[in-house]
């Protein structure tokens, strides 16, 4: 098992390695395998590539993402014309329903509302609008409208478990209730966790996934 000096320097090595983020303005620091990104960056695209980096780390439990957004002179925006462009990169973006998705900009952080029909298209909304210039950060808050009972989310979530290779289906279980599916047990790695949620958010008329999945690297 990894000590914390290790995953410091694992994370660090994946931030050099990652082609979007700048390293060498970003702090890493890890206690109990929990990793804190400190540091500044340009643009809010930079701090979430950082913190995907991070977690791609095995060994790595959480990560606290304490990245400042600074956005240089050059690049500065007001709000009507982030939100104008976040309007223009939904229109254009072909996962996203027309007309489904509202937008507010404030102080450069830009709010999505509205409601979809599947996770694929919240996260395709997010993605649209996460690398526009001048945004410092993005809140999500598009909600999935269920359509599908309990027992076929559940079902075709576990099936989704079992196809996965990158997934421990013993570890996991799930329950599921008022298109909230919830999942508990144990995994090795934060990226076999955030495979298992991005496995249950794929399944037809879940509206909220709870993920309860500790990271526990090791044998157990």
């Amino acid at each position: 098992m990894k000590n914390d000096a290790q995953l410091q320097t694992e994370v660090l090595d994946e931030l050099q390695w990652e082609p979007n983020v700048d390293a060498t303005q970003i702090g890493v620091t890890v206690k109990d395998g929990i990793v804190t990104l400190t540091g500044q960056v340009p643009f809010y695209a930079e701090k979430f590539e950082a913190e995907r980096a991070a977690k791609r780390i095995y060994g790595v439990r959480a990560v606290a993402n304490d990245i400042e957004v600074k956005i240089p002179g050059p690049h500065q925006r007001t709000d009507s014309e982030i939100a104008a462009a976040a309007l223009n990169a939904l229109k254009w973006n072909a996962a996203v329903p027309e007309d489904k998705v509202q937008v507010t900009v404030r102080d450069s952080w830009i709010t999505l509302e509205g409601m979809l029909e599947g996770q694929h298209q919240k996260e395709a909304a997010d993605q649209a609008v996460r690398k526009l210039i001048g945004a410092r950060g993005v809140t999500n808050l598009i909600v999935i409208k269920p359509k599908a009972s309990v027992a076929d989310i559940k079902s075709k979530i576990e099936a989704a478990f079992r196809r996965s290779a990158e997934v421990d289906s013993q570890g996991i279980k799930v329950e599921a209730r008022n298109g909230t599916v919830i999942l508990k047990g144990k995994l090795h790695s934060f990226t076999e966790r955030e495979e298992a949620e991005r496995a249950a958010w794929a399944a037809p008329g879940v509206a909220k996934v709870d993920n309860q999945i500790l990271v526990m690297p090791g044998d157990w």
